[in-house]
């Protein structure tokens, strides 16, 4: 066998592979012998099928496996140990198909196009500087989280009249030109968070109303897509075409979320019994709740300034054409029109991929199980926690884990997080950290 490699540029090579009889004829008349030992067919005795029978009959579906297995696995050597570091998979070269006879005789000659990872540095260095926010708890965060937990635990009343904040249980009726019924319109009765909607006059012209009251307004204008969307039990799609966005409100219910009291009751429900007693304490437990979220926020800010600045420092270009191939020969419902769409993405991802791989590669960094089922484990301690206070077990929570683990899908997605962690950790040590104080609502205005 001969394997050789012709460079087409930087990016794109072609790669040769030369087989003769002497390469492949003894892994085949093997399989043609295991083949002999399990056919069952008419006339013979179960394993007693002779070797020349099997050649006959199944020959070439067999040569057909064994020579695409050892191009296979062939190729992937020659490229691990020529370290050629190559983008998706290597494709048959288009227009060199051969009319081999599949005789046992044939001297196969097959390339491959493969497109090449472009060469880069790793682009982080000490001088490259980033700012790490630190950011602080108000108090208007923090009486918003407090706000929250009280109405997740407050109980539904439905008073006489409406305020800000409150769910109108309403049909709603479309309109035309005109201000008149539209024949053939939409009708639904639905839902209508008063707090979801964006344009203050008609915010306005919902409070004060009661039962049976009447408002016109446009609900394109007072509502995003998907909030219309669901009111009106339509597609997003559906919304933006509407000609006539003018629709008839009338109120059936008013239903209001009241806040449940700063109790024990509540502090119990929260946190478990007796862990928080007073509503000082609740402050304090629910501000340091809040830190650790934004915590995180910071965190997140901080990686995807790290990746913005990595992206743009590597500045290098792809194999286009070979991808794109690539992409459509490995997706056959991929149309056209979604590879063109979605390409540029693909590329972000993938260059971002090779510049993670090239900073572990390059300091030897390790993604252990052990790392990946801590990981796992935190997510689904976390997940049972929303639903009851009191903590799992420590031997069932590893049991779930297990379980969960065994979903590859999951479990990759997982391992590519550990990953991302490993490296982020290994940027905060490499870059020059700049900390800078900032209120939670200033961070939010952060571009």
């Amino acid at each position: 066998m001969n394997i050789s490699q012709e460079k087409v540029n930087d990016l794109n090579a072609v790669i040769n592979v030369d087989i003769t009889p002497a390469d492949y004829t003894e892994s085949v008349n093997k399989a043609i012998k295991e083949q002999a030992k399990k056919a069952k067919l008419p006339g013979f005795r179960p394993g007693m099928v002779p070797t020349s029978h099997i050649k006959k009959t199944y020959g070439k579906a067999i040569l057909f496996d064994e020579v695409n297995r050892l191009v296979s696995d062939s190729l992937n050597t020659y490229l691990t140990e020529n370290k050629i570091e190559v983008l998706g998979q290597p494709l048959p070269k288009e227009g060199t198909a051969d009319d081999y006879k599949w005789d046992f005789s044939d001297e196969f000659k097959f390339q491959y196009e493969v497109g090449l990872a472009p060469a880069f540095e790793v682009p982080f260095t000490e001088k490259d500087k980033v700012t790490q926010y630190d950011i602080k708890v108000d108090e208007e965060t923090l009486a918003s989280r407090i706000k929250n937990l009280r109405k997740s635990y407050g109980k539904m009343t439905n008073p006489d009249v409406s305020e800000d904040g409150d769910v109108l249980y309403s049909t709603l009726t479309q309109l035309d030109k005109d201000g008149n019924v539209l024949a053939g319109g939409i009708e639904n009765t639905a839902s209508v968070r008063t707090d979801l909607v964006n344009d203050k006059k008609i915010k306005k012209s919902l409070i004060g109303l009661k039962k049976e009251d009447e408002v016109k307004f446009d609900l394109k204008k007072a509502f995003d897509n998907e909030a219309a969307a669901r009111i009106l039990n339509i597609t997003q799609e559906e919304v933006d075409a509407l000609a006539e966005p003018n629709f008839k409100l009338v109120v059936k219910n008013v239903n209001r979320l009241e806040e449940a009291d700063l109790n024990e009751e509540l502090f119990n429900k929260l946190f478990g019994e007796g862990e928080v007693k007073t509503e000082e304490e609740f402050r304090a437990r629910v501000s340091s709740e809040v830190e650790a979220m934004l915590v995180q926020n910071s965190d997140q800010r901080l990686q995807n300034d790290l990746y913005n600045l990595g992206m743009e420092k590597v500045n290098v270009a792809f194999p286009d054409e070979f991808l794109k191939r690539w992409l459509k020969a490995t997706n056959e419902k991929l149309t056209d029109e979604e590879l063109v769409e979605g390409y540029e993405d693909f590329v972000k991802n993938l260059k971002w991929t090779l510049i993670e791989n090239k900073i572990i590669t390059a300091n030897k960094l390790e993604i252990k199980y052990e790392e990946v089922f801590k990981l796992a484990k935190e997510r689904i301690a976390a997940q049972f926690k929303m639903y009851s206070p009191e903590p799992i077990g420590e031997e069932q929570l590893a049991q779930y884990t297990v379980q969960f683990l065994q979903d590859k899908e999951q479990a990759n997605r997982l391992f590519e997080e550990v990953k991302a962690l490993k490296v982020f950790d290994y940027l905060k040590g490499i870059v020059k950290l700049t900390k800078k104080e900032i209120d939670y609502n200033k961070f939010l205005e952060l571009k």
